[in-house]
């Protein structure tokens, strides 16, 4: 039997776990650059385009804004996770493609390297319920608790979490749809509650949407 992760479903307007990790498990990001140029792609193809910028088309990367919204992610050393949500069909495998190839070819380029840098083609899973929806951002949002021993959520600084926090503001993401799950006036109630405390019964849950992903 198929591995869930290798399960294909693509539909509009659909919820997705979206991973992928560096070829043979190798890291993807070595130095703080790295990380900030990738996010400064996601930003670049999330954006709302700017209708006074004067370059030809041939020039413009091309823009998912309104096709593909990001809700959650987690860049870490040798792996990255989305939360995302597509508009049509053909979204999300687009603007993946973009991100992976823009990427590696600046990853290249700086290491003087050649060849693949992800581990193939990314995953995608179809998220179909409710605690499926909510429980994905806790465990996105917790990754960085295994990178080093001590290492809080709210510390890490390539992750969406501190958005959610109000710490920091990234445009080109909506927090909007999984904060309304939860209190913004009490702590037992909160976001910060929610993605801070794990007992046993949020195990179950958290293993389903880990999809069979391995570092």
């Amino acid at each position: 039997m198929p591995a869930k992760n290798a399960i294909r479903e693509y539909a509009p307007e659909t919820y997705y776990h979206v991973y992928n990790r560096g070829v043979a498990k190798q890291n993807i990001f070595l130095d703080e650059q790295d990380y900030k140029v990738f996010l400064s792609y996601l930003k670049t193809y999330l954006s709302a385009p700017d209708k006074s910028e004067k370059s030809p088309p041939s020039k413009k990367l091309k823009n998912y804004f309104g096709r593909v919204k990001l809700l959650a992610y987690c860049l870490m050393p040798n792996h990255f996770h989305f939360f995302a949500w597509q508009k049509e069909i053909d979204a999300l495998t687009g603007f993946m493609r973009a991100v992976m190839i823009k990427y590696s070819m600046f990853f290249n380029k700086k290491y003087r390297r050649v060849g693949p840098v992800f581990q193939g083609k990314f995953k995608a899973v179809m998220i179909t319920n409710e605690p499926q929806f909510v429980f994905l951002s806790k465990y996105i949002h917790r990754n960085p608790i295994s990178l080093a021993a001590g290492t809080e959520p709210a510390a890490y600084s390539y992750s969406s979490y501190r958005n959610y926090l109000g710490l920091i503001n990234q445009a080109w993401l909506d927090t909007s749809e999984i904060l309304s799950y939860f209190s913004k006036t009490k702590l037992a109630n909160s976001y910060q509650n929610f993605i801070e405390e794990l007992d046993d019964r949020d195990l179950p849950m958290i293993k389903e949407v880990m999809l069979d992903f391995e570092f």
